[in-house]
């Protein structure tokens, strides 16, 4: 097994500024006092903090395509990736996340972390908000693939990619998807787990009934 990734590794790998370190580091603070209180992470993955969700959703930044504006984070939890996204400068990230507590959570790290500005915490299912069209739909252990594009449809557009980071059961639920979705499929292998996908979709649209 690896040894935990520093802040200083995670600096290296992502090339973040010192600026942006200081964020996270301000966010990872917050996260380690409220995971006592709820639960935010696996309690098991808190020791590699910075590799297992720092590091995991900072990849999809990398990923987004040129000019993103908006971001929608499904089930944001303790904001992986939609958090992340908005302190490495996406200038608009949608945070979906219907737990109360964990909105209250978001909120406050989104102040810390000094990007109140460029968050906006939806509390409620995802079902209930307003559709507004968005440059990008972000999720992360939230659900299959099939049952991420039902919510994500609302705010598609033709020009929408959808960037979800899936472990082993991506391939299956890829294909099961296809049944009742027409995308183009991008692969790109993880940077913090060999085992998972961070799977780019373009050009997602229901198929026609039969």
């Amino acid at each position: 097994m690896s040894s935990p990734l520093s802040p200083e590794q995670f600096q290296a790998l992502t090339g973040v500024s010192h600026e942006t370190l200081t964020r996270f580091h301000a966010y990872a603070d917050l996260l380690g006092k409220w995971q006592a209180r709820i639960n935010l992470v696996g309690k098991s993955t808190l020791p590699d903090l910075w590799r297992r969700h720092f590091l995991d959703s900072a990849q999809v930044f990398n990923t987004l395509p040129v000019q993103t504006s908006v971001v929608l984070d499904l089930g944001s939890g303790g904001g992986f990736p939609g958090l992340v996204l908005a302190i490495m400068g996406v200038p608009m990230v949608h945070l979906a996340e219907s737990d109360q507590r964990k909105c209250a959570f978001l909120r406050e790290a989104a102040r810390v972390a000094g990007v109140i500005d460029r968050v906006q915490v939806h509390a409620k299912r995802i079902e209930s908000i307003p559709p507004f069209p968005v440059d990008v739909v972000s999720a992360r252990a939230l659900a299959p693939i099939a049952q991420l594009l039902d919510f994500a449809e609302p705010f598609l557009t033709p020009a929408t990619h959808c960037l979800f980071l899936k472990g082993q059961t991506a391939e299956q639920e890829l294909a099961e998807a296809s049944r009742g979705w027409s995308f183009v499929a991008q692969r790109h292998p993880s940077r913090s787990d060999a085992d998972a996908t961070l799977f780019d979709l373009q050009e997602v649209s229901r198929h026609d009934p039969a």
